[in-house]
């Protein structure tokens, strides 16, 4: 089954993105643990943290010392794993977990992770937080040279290269896949005896280690290990492979060393916010984005306003700076299901509604700045605005704490076509007559930078990845290349 940008269309439609969401959304979370007698609930318990990552699917894998358990369901991870008997069926000390957030190709069990494999080594399950750039090519060569493909995950294109690796341990097979990988990924992996984990050569993808008494964590964020009361110990590096066993942790840098190119959106919205990355709090550095917003597009008005729950974090830092009050006037609904039906057009224009409402008597009568982290489509920032004139605002000015997005993603971020982002296609004073605001203004590149302790951005060797504010990608994208309309690869499409 190979990918085709018609079919793609045939489920989504051009740039989908699912109802009333206007918002980025990431590909998965991952977690695994190794030594502990409860194995399989410490990872439910850390999906649970991670959840933010992603809401479609999760599952879990596990060992036993004989045999793996795997359990693998749609929906959240409070709705599947919170049962004592789900739970039970998966003995072993020893487990990995994957929360997914799809990005094309339809929510189908087939595509939720960890992915399964019996290869001549023995059992082999993986999950994956990111998104390779040339899956398709590599799916396109594997199936002529007669694979059978199980899934339509790009996840799945590992497992094959991994059973046709000519080397004979493991570890070597492992990585021998990943020199044939580009893109972005952090991993996590798990055989009868060992616990692996691998970030790509630069860092895009976030993955952390910790310890809980004798035993070791793999986790996307550091939220994780709290909640499971394990000790933060460091980052995976960039370019790393951790190895755990009984007998401890081993580090293997197969790859040349390159400078570290983190994702610059977990600062600006991925990661939760009481998550540590690159040494510092994520809601410190979103406070800081905010106090660098204020300094670069100050507006006299009478109340900073954030838009929940993202802009929450910028928006204090911006109030702090200016001196202005800081007030929850709008109030989101957090029980809004992600599947709500679509009725006929004239309800469907009041969807914002469901999530957002005014606290009138802080917006009646006031000048406010809606402060937010990102815009793609404008789609919701622009009936946020009518929400605020609609309560009796005086005067509306919206207030981005990161740059416009220019460029679509292809490391794991849902994003729509070039041609949807609100930024691509419209000049700054375009944008503000699009939104309805009194004035608009984004957050600079050099600022955000200034946000992350940086003097400035370094224009030969960024140091991080920020090609959705600049166009500048990291890393080869192949199965772009000669495309009119390029998609998003983590999931390739369903068909039929």
């Amino acid at each position: 089954m190979s990918y085709s940008h018609e079919a793609d269309q045939k489920f989504r439609g051009p740039g989908y993105l699912r109802y009333g969401d206007d918002r980025l959304r990431e590909e998965c979370g991952v977690f695994g643990v190794l030594g502990h007698a409860d194995a399989a609930a410490i990872t439910a318990l850390g999906l649970h943290a991670l959840q933010h990552r992603g809401q479609e699917a999760c599952g879990i894998v596990s060992y036993d010392g004989k045999q793996f358990h795997s359990e693998r369901r749609m929906g959240l991870v409070g709705d599947n794993f919170s049962r004592a008997s789900v739970i039970q069926r998966l003995q072993g000390h020893i487990a990995i977990g994957h929360n997914r957030y799809s990005t094309t190709g339809n929510a189908v069990l087939r595509n939720v992770q960890p992915l399964f494999a019996d290869i001549d080594t023995g059992g082999f399950a993986i999950g994956h937080n990111g998104n390779f750039t040339n899956a398709l090519t590599l799916r396109n060569e594997l199936i002529s040279s007669g694979a059978i493909c199980q899934s339509t995950s790009d996840t799945e294109v590992i497992l094959h290269l991994l059973s046709r690796s000519p080397k004979r341990r493991i570890v070597e097979r492992f990585v021998d896949a990943l020199r044939q990988i580009e893109g972005a990924y952090a991993l996590v992996a798990l055989t009868n005896d060992m616990l692996i984990g691998a970030r790509d050569p630069i860092g895009i993808r976030p993955l952390v280690i910790g310890q809980l008494g004798s035993s070791y964590v793999l986790a996307s964020e550091t939220c994780a290990l709290d909640i499971v009361g394990a000790k933060f110990l460091r980052e995976v590096e960039n370019g790393e492979v951790v190895v755990i066993t009984e007998h401890g942790l081993e580090s293997h840098r197969p790859f040349p060393l390159r400078p570290a190119r983190p994702c610059i959106f977990e600062y600006i919205y991925f990661a939760r916010p009481d998550s540590i990355v690159g040494g510092r709090t994520v809601y410190d550095i979103r406070k800081q984005m905010g106090v660098q917003l204020a300094r670069e597009a100050p507006a006299g008005t009478d109340v900073i306003v954030p838009i929940p729950d993202s802009g929450v974090p910028a928006a204090i830092g911006f109030s702090q700076e200016a001196d202005v009050p800081f007030e929850l006037g709008i109030i989101r609904n957090h029980y809004v299901g992600r599947t709500f039906i679509e009725p006929e057009q004239r309800i469907r224009a009041l969807g914002v509604k469901l999530k957002h409402s005014a606290t009138a008597s802080i917006i009646r009568g006031n000048r406010i700045v809606l402060v937010d982290d990102s815009v793609v489509r404008g789609t919701t920032s622009k009936k946020i605005v009518g929400l605020m004139y609609e309560a009796g605002a005086k005067e509306v000015h919206m207030r981005i704490a990161s740059p416009p997005i220019t460029n679509p993603d292809y490391y794991g971020i849902d994003t729509p076509l070039k041609v949807e982002l609100l930024a691509a296609n419209k000049n700054l004073e375009e944008m503000r007559e699009f939104l309805g605001a009194d004035s608009l203004a984004f957050l600079s590149v050099e600022g955000i930078y200034r946000a992350l302790g940086c003097d400035h951005r370094d224009t030969q060797n960024p140091q991080f990845t920020d090609h959705c504010f600049t166009g500048e990608y990291p890393t080869s994208l192949t199965d772009q290349n000669g495309q009119s309309a390029p998609r998003q690869l983590s999931l390739l499409a369903e068909v039929g």
